[in-house]
């Protein structure tokens, strides 16, 4: 099977994101696979942490949709929570990074255990290595269950440059596809701007896509 009958990933900002648009490759295959194993994980607390753009928002809404949950915004998180979380097996907690308070994280981890619920703490950086002042709080930090998503592999490449610029409408044969995926930079970010470049590019100077296009918006 090509790359491009696979399942793949969409980076497009979407309020719903859908299953058949993620690829599973190896540099998320774990992470996937672990959601997709709930309730049988060893423990109740997952971290899934990668560099930005590299599908934690999107695995978490194909979870929630097959099993129901809620997701909330780490920068929205504020006490007073157990009301609105105690009809929901399942937490998400996006977008997470140090600066949350530390006092509300750590409530909500005891509210998970003592209510036998689920959470999943989506973050750039691993949440068992951030330097939290509460003590309480890396001590429980240190014992979630771990998936990071790893910088994208070559196949990961191809399919997202292909992908995301077909849903652009713009046409780029599989050897232009390969030559690019061969000098970018293995970043979710770079790739995304490159194709926000040739994007640019196509709309500004009304030409298909060659590979003087490709390395000029490789720069």
């Amino acid at each position: 099977m090509s790359y491009e009958d696979q399942q793949l990933i969409n980076f497009q900002f979407e309020k719903n994101y859908k299953k058949d648009d993620f690829y599973v490759s190896k540099s998320n295959f774990f992470a996937f696979s672990l959601l997709d194993s709930w309730p049988k994980w060893e423990k109740n607390i997952i971290n899934i942490h990668g560099e930005k753009y590299s599908g934690k928002s999107h695995l978490s809404q194909i979870f929630i949709k097959k099993n129901k949950g809620i997701i909330i915004p780490a920068i929205n998180f504020e006490p007073g929570f157990e009301n609105k979380l105690r009809f929901h097996q399942n937490i998400i907690l996006d977008d997470f990074n140090a600066q949350v308070n530390e006092n509300n994280i750590f409530s909500l981890i005891n509210f998970v255990d003592q209510n036998s619920k689920y959470l999943i703490i989506n973050s750039q950086l691993p949440f068992n290595k951030m330097k939290f002042k509460l003590k309480d709080l890396l001590s429980r930090a240190r014992n979630c269950l771990d998936a990071k998503i790893e910088k994208p592999d070559d196949e990961l490449v191809k399919v997202l440059i292909s992908k995301i610029l077909f849903d652009k409408q713009i046409k780029i044969n599989k050897k232009l596809v390969e030559f690019a995926a061969k000098r970018i930079r293995r970043s979710y970010g770079k790739i995304f701007e490159f194709i926000y470049k040739i994007d640019e590019i196509s709309l500004k100077k009304k030409k298909s896509i060659d590979q003087k296009t490709i390395k000029e918006a490789l720069g």
